[in-house]
């Protein structure tokens, strides 16, 4: 880690924070999940960077990166101004959770500025009206807050608690990134997930865990995905819940590096 470049680009009304590895193989930019930050993908970049140059990016309200604005803003664009700032030819381009839908809503504008998509357990779920979306930004707040209380060392105690199955290098960026969280992060989706899978023409990934672990895609959804573009392939995580990579890293690692080397 300690030879990867770090920078910031211009985005629409503000910038994005990112950490980048180098080197001359296929630039690969990495979205994350809710509440992380880019460093959170550190033990998969460490395993792929002598093939890749992978960017990670801190998402709006998150990391580094600007603050959350009023009003809904478009994380998808923000990657394309992200890609467009580095300068970045049909990268592959891979997201964890709302990082992961972030990324598919960008592969369904941009389709000829990709080359693969990788889909970490995106939650493809169905839209919730306005009074339910409140009621969840106000919980996320709350529970931001309470990350503020809490200390690093009591941030990883606690991580590890919930985690056991996670790795030691998972816990420290995990738990800065609780610190730098904009309370007003929590994404509002308006459009259906099935909206956007048709449109993606590049070969994509859709990797998840196990329903009954907490994995957000079931079997049933992953079905309906391979039916909405032939272009998707759908693996799934034994002994994985939502956090797939983190919770069986050894064969999420195998599927993604299976994936991209084809």
């Amino acid at each position: 880690m300690s030879a990867w470049a770090s920078g910031r680009v211009d985005i629409t009304g503000g910038h994005l924070a990112y950490h980048r590895t180098g080197g001359e193989g296929p630039a690969v930019v990495l979205s994350h999940g809710l509440t992380d930050n880019g460093l959170c993908w550190q033990r998969l970049a460490d395993a792929l960077a002598p093939e890749f140059d992978l960017v990670m990016l801190d998402a709006r309200g998150h990391g580094d990166s600007s603050r959350t604005p009023q009003g809904d803003h478009d994380p998808a664009q923000d990657i394309a101004d992200a890609i467009a700032q580095l300068g970045l030819v049909r990268p592959i381009v891979m997201g964890h959770s709302v990082g992961a839908r972030a990324t598919a809503a960008y592969a369904n504008t941009h389709p000829d500025k990709v080359s693969k998509v990788v889909l970490e357990d995106p939650p493809f779920l169905p839209l919730i009206d306005v009074a339910a979306a409140e009621r969840r930004a106000g919980k996320f707040r709350r529970q931001v807050e309470g990350f503020a209380a809490m200390s690093q060392p009591e941030l990883i105690a606690m991580g590890r608690a919930q985690s056991p199955l996670w790795h030691d290098d998972d816990f420290p960026a995990w738990a800065a990134a609780k610190h730098q969280v904009d309370p007003n992060a929590m994404p509002v989706n308006s459009r259906p997930w099935q909206e956007i899978l048709p449109a993606i023409t590049a070969p994509t990934l859709l990797v998840h865990g196990v329903s009954a672990l907490g994995g957000l895609v079931s079997p049933e959804i992953a079905a309906e995905a391979r039916a909405l573009n032939p272009s998707i392939v759908t693996v799934e995580i034994a002994g994985a819940g939502h956090n797939t990579r983190r919770e069986n890293f050894p064969a999420y690692l195998a599927a993604v590096q299976g994936f991209l080397r084809a």
